[in-house]
């Protein structure tokens, strides 16, 4: 099953200051509760557990826990800041809210526990108006905090190439950079957006480039283009074996175990070693290494003059 991310874009558009951990705890609670049955209510008392974080992630094992314990901590004192308009007058307006209003955790089997606030379960489960979903793999290896905002801001407009223009004051909001940070543009470009840009190039599904706008010699206003990135060719016939030296077993098989789309298939109680251990020998097996090719493609492994026909 794939791993969907689906937000209304008032969530998207809103403005809130999260931790990376903190974000990805939201992600992976709303894929649990998709993937679950359970879905989304004030009532969804959700349930994350620590190897699922570890493994979407990248995350070490013995780390995991204490992250996402850390993080729903942390989102209990978190609130985000969302706009719509009076459906009896049209006007604009604006509301701060709570993310969550209860957590727990469960030590012993590495768990925890969250229940969204009412005023934002709609946000997250709305979906008869605007909605922006994409893969959790997407936004899996960026580490920078604005990385994963900035993404969700621009793929709302993945029909049109570019985004509208956002004033720099709005823009600083919605990426949750505090009024006291980067406050000359120059830092504001360094540290925030050539930074995201920079893991969004490169590690995920569409590549960007920003615009500035000025009013006289000042900048206040910024635009994204983007495009979206070919999906790489199959590198062998779907029958096709694969024939692959030991150290290229040994190397991709490491890179395969961290994939966050093959998670799932490891067993429970497996680290990432003793996962790459059972790929590599998958990689071995004529049969069993055809589920590997896409995967190996993605990775960027090559064969030379091999074509699907």
């Amino acid at each position: 099953m794939s791993e969907l991310v689906v937000k209304d874009n008032a969530l998207i558009q809103a403005s809130y200051t999260l931790d990376l951990a903190e974000q990805r705890l939201i992600l992976l609670a709303i894929i649990e509760a998709r993937n679950s049955g359970q879905g989304i209510t004030h009532d969804s008392l959700l349930r994350i557990h620590a190897s699922n974080y570890a493994k979407q992630f990248g995350v070490n094992d013995k780390t995991a826990y204490t992250v996402v314990k850390d993080a729903s901590k942390g989102l209990f004192d978190r609130y985000v800041t969302y706009h719509d308009k009076n459906p009896k007058n049209g006007k604009d307006r604006s509301f701060h809210c709570r993310w969550v209003d209860k957590i727990g955790v469960e030590p012993d089997s590495g768990i925890v526990y969250m229940r969204f606030t009412s005023d934002v379960v709609p946000l997250i489960t709305r979906l008869e108006s605007h909605f922006t979903s994409y893969e959790i793999a997407e936004v899996a290896n960026l580490t920078s905090i604005y990385a994963i905002r900035l993404y969700e801001l621009i793929i709302q407009w993945r029909d049109n190439g570019v985004t509208q223009r956002y004033k720099i004051d709005d823009l600083r909001q919605k990426l949750g950079v505090e009024p006291e940070q980067y406050k000359t543009m120059s830092n504001l470009k360094a540290k925030v957006l050539d930074r995201a840009i920079n893991q969004i190039n490169k590690h995920t599904d569409i590549t960007v480039k920003y615009e500035q706008h000025k009013t006289g010699r000042t900048i206040t206003a910024m635009s994204f283009t983007f495009k979206v990135k070919k999906a790489p060719e199959p590198i062998a016939k779907d029958d096709g074996f694969i024939k692959m030296t030991d150290s290229q077993v040994r190397t991709f098989s490491s890179k395969l175990a961290r994939l966050p789309e093959l998670g799932n298939n490891a067993p429970s109680t497996a680290g990432y070693d003793d996962f790459a251990k059972l790929i590599a020998d998958d990689l071995k097996d004529a049969d069993k290494q055809k589920k590997y090719h896409k995967h190996l493609a993605k990775l960027g492994f090559e064969v030379a003059k091999r074509k699907v026909k």
